[in-house]
Protein backbone atom coordinates (compact mmCIF):
# COMPACT_ATOMS: atom_id res chain seq x y z
CA UNK A 1 0.00 0.00 0.00
CA UNK A 2 1.42 3.39 -0.99
CA UNK A 3 1.43 6.33 1.42
CA UNK A 4 -1.22 8.06 -0.74
CA UNK A 5 -3.53 5.04 -0.50
CA UNK A 6 -3.01 4.83 3.25
CA UNK A 7 -3.81 8.54 3.64
CA UNK A 8 -7.01 8.11 1.62
CA UNK A 9 -8.07 5.17 3.76
CA UNK A 10 -7.38 6.90 7.06
CA UNK A 11 -9.20 10.01 5.83
CA UNK A 12 -12.64 8.38 6.29
CA UNK A 13 -12.31 8.27 10.06
CA UNK A 14 -11.05 11.86 10.09
CA UNK A 15 -13.85 12.95 7.75
CA UNK A 16 -16.52 11.44 10.00
CA UNK A 17 -15.05 13.08 13.11
CA UNK A 18 -14.76 16.39 11.28
CA UNK A 19 -18.38 16.29 10.07
CA UNK A 20 -19.61 15.36 13.55
CA UNK A 21 -17.67 18.30 15.00
CA UNK A 22 -19.12 20.71 12.41
CA UNK A 23 -22.64 19.44 13.15
CA UNK A 24 -22.04 19.93 16.88
CA UNK A 25 -20.94 23.53 16.17
CA UNK A 26 -23.99 24.13 13.97
CA UNK A 27 -26.25 22.91 16.77
CA UNK A 28 -24.38 25.14 19.22
CA UNK A 29 -24.99 28.17 16.95
CA UNK A 30 -28.67 27.28 16.68
CA UNK A 31 -28.95 26.97 20.45
CA UNK A 32 -27.08 30.25 20.83
CA UNK A 33 -29.52 32.06 18.53
CA UNK A 34 -32.39 30.76 20.63
CA UNK A 35 -30.76 31.55 23.99
CA UNK A 36 -29.70 35.06 22.99
CA UNK A 37 -33.29 36.18 22.71
CA UNK A 38 -33.09 36.42 18.94
CA UNK A 39 -35.92 33.93 18.95
CA UNK A 40 -38.50 36.19 20.53
CA UNK A 41 -41.89 35.60 19.06
CA UNK A 42 -42.21 35.11 16.23
CA UNK A 43 -39.03 33.18 15.52
CA UNK A 44 -36.38 35.47 14.10
CA UNK A 45 -35.03 35.21 10.61
CA UNK A 46 -31.61 34.20 12.04
CA UNK A 47 -33.12 31.36 14.05
CA UNK A 48 -35.05 30.18 11.01
CA UNK A 49 -31.82 30.14 9.00
CA UNK A 50 -29.86 28.37 11.74
CA UNK A 51 -32.59 25.74 12.17
CA UNK A 52 -33.01 25.19 8.45
CA UNK A 53 -29.26 24.95 7.88
CA UNK A 54 -28.68 22.63 10.83
CA UNK A 55 -31.64 20.38 9.92
CA UNK A 56 -30.55 20.19 6.27
CA UNK A 57 -26.93 19.43 7.21
CA UNK A 58 -27.78 16.70 9.73
CA UNK A 59 -30.33 15.13 7.38
CA UNK A 60 -27.84 15.18 4.48
CA UNK A 61 -25.20 13.58 6.67
CA UNK A 62 -27.44 10.70 7.72
CA UNK A 63 -28.85 10.16 4.23
CA UNK A 64 -25.31 9.93 2.84
CA UNK A 65 -24.27 7.43 5.50
CA UNK A 66 -27.35 5.29 4.82
CA UNK A 67 -26.92 5.53 1.05
CA UNK A 68 -23.16 4.94 0.69
CA UNK A 69 -21.09 4.59 3.82
CA UNK A 70 -23.07 1.96 5.69
CA UNK A 71 -23.49 -0.36 2.67
CA UNK A 72 -19.73 -0.18 2.07
CA UNK A 73 -19.05 -1.03 5.73
CA UNK A 74 -21.60 -3.88 5.66
CA UNK A 75 -19.96 -5.35 2.56
CA UNK A 76 -16.48 -5.23 4.11
CA UNK A 77 -17.55 -6.09 7.68
CA UNK A 78 -20.75 -8.18 7.74
CA UNK A 79 -20.33 -8.64 11.49
CA UNK A 80 -21.29 -4.96 11.89
CA UNK A 81 -24.71 -5.24 10.22
CA UNK A 82 -26.60 -5.16 13.54
CA UNK A 83 -24.65 -2.06 14.57
CA UNK A 84 -25.42 -0.41 11.24
CA UNK A 85 -29.12 -1.26 11.58
CA UNK A 86 -29.13 0.33 15.04
CA UNK A 87 -27.46 3.46 13.65
CA UNK A 88 -30.03 3.64 10.85
CA UNK A 89 -32.81 3.41 13.43
CA UNK A 90 -31.19 6.38 15.18
CA UNK A 91 -31.20 8.23 11.87
CA UNK A 92 -34.94 7.63 11.57
CA UNK A 93 -35.57 8.83 15.13
CA UNK A 94 -33.45 11.94 14.59
CA UNK A 95 -35.31 12.69 11.34
CA UNK A 96 -38.58 12.53 13.29
CA UNK A 97 -37.19 14.93 15.92
CA UNK A 98 -35.93 17.30 13.21
CA UNK A 99 -39.38 17.31 11.58
CA UNK A 100 -40.85 18.24 14.96
CA UNK A 101 -38.39 21.11 15.33
CA UNK A 102 -39.10 22.33 11.81
CA UNK A 103 -42.85 22.24 12.46
CA UNK A 104 -42.37 24.19 15.70
CA UNK A 105 -40.25 26.81 13.90
CA UNK A 106 -42.81 27.06 11.07
CA UNK A 107 -45.65 27.76 13.50
CA UNK A 108 -43.54 30.25 15.47
CA UNK A 109 -43.53 28.21 18.67
CA UNK A 110 -42.37 29.81 21.89
CA UNK A 111 -38.65 29.93 22.68
CA UNK A 112 -39.29 27.45 25.52
CA UNK A 113 -40.86 24.93 23.14
CA UNK A 114 -38.11 25.40 20.58
CA UNK A 115 -35.54 24.88 23.31
CA UNK A 116 -37.19 21.57 24.29
CA UNK A 117 -37.01 20.39 20.68
CA UNK A 118 -33.37 21.39 20.34
CA UNK A 119 -32.46 19.85 23.71
CA UNK A 120 -33.97 16.51 22.65
CA UNK A 121 -32.16 16.56 19.32
CA UNK A 122 -28.89 17.48 21.02
CA UNK A 123 -29.13 14.58 23.48
CA UNK A 124 -29.95 11.95 20.85
CA UNK A 125 -27.48 13.35 18.32
CA UNK A 126 -24.58 13.34 20.79
CA UNK A 127 -25.36 9.81 21.98
CA UNK A 128 -25.61 8.67 18.35
CA UNK A 129 -22.33 10.33 17.33
CA UNK A 130 -20.42 8.87 20.28
CA UNK A 131 -21.76 5.36 19.64
CA UNK A 132 -21.03 5.62 15.92
CA UNK A 133 -17.49 6.81 16.58
CA UNK A 134 -16.82 4.04 19.13
CA UNK A 135 -18.17 1.36 16.81
CA UNK A 136 -16.93 2.52 13.41
CA UNK A 137 -13.84 4.74 13.52
CA UNK A 138 -11.38 1.83 13.59
CA UNK A 139 -13.22 0.23 10.66
CA UNK A 140 -13.21 3.54 8.78
CA UNK A 141 -9.42 3.69 9.10
CA UNK A 142 -9.24 0.73 6.71
CA UNK A 143 -12.36 1.22 4.59
CA UNK A 144 -11.64 1.24 0.86
CA UNK A 145 -14.41 3.48 -0.42
CA UNK A 146 -13.57 5.53 -3.48
CA UNK A 147 -16.12 8.34 -3.21
CA UNK A 148 -16.40 12.06 -2.57
CA UNK A 149 -16.60 12.63 1.22
CA UNK A 150 -19.12 15.47 0.75
CA UNK A 151 -21.42 13.14 -1.15
CA UNK A 152 -21.01 10.35 1.41
CA UNK A 153 -21.10 12.41 4.62
CA UNK A 154 -23.23 15.37 3.70
CA UNK A 155 -22.72 18.94 2.54
CA UNK A 156 -21.41 20.39 5.79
Amino acid sequence: MTEGQKTRLVAWSREVRSVHDRLRKALHLTRGALASGEAAEPASRDLLLFCHGFCAALTGHHEGEDRELFPAIAAAHPELRDTLRYLQQDHSMIAHLLAGLQAAVDRAASPAELDRHIEGIAAIMESHFRYEERQLLAVLDTLALDADPHHVLGPL
